[in-house]
């Protein structure tokens, strides 16, 4: 099974996106984890490291991070 992170702010926006990225992917194939930034302020360092520069951004591994829309930077 492939790991998927959504690195998020805890906006609307973001909210949405989250719910959204959780029903778009096969949870036979991935088990995703949600990150709020906004409550676990010690893992922007990690969000950081995948080139996360704002979000809402998901990572699926091996690594590939997919760009949207920027709505907030990670600080």
């Amino acid at each position: 099974m492939s790991e998927a992170l959504l690195f998020h702010g805890g906006c609307p926006v973001c909210i949405s996106a989250e719910q959204q990225f959780i029903q778009a992917l096969d949870p036979t194939r991935y088990a995703v984890e949600v990150v709020h930034l906004g409550e676990q302020k010690d893992r922007i360092a990690q969000a950081e490291c995948y080139g996360v520069k704002s979000v809402p951004a998901w990572i699926c591994f091996p690594g590939s991070t997919v760009p949207t829309e920027p709505r907030a930077l990670v600080l």
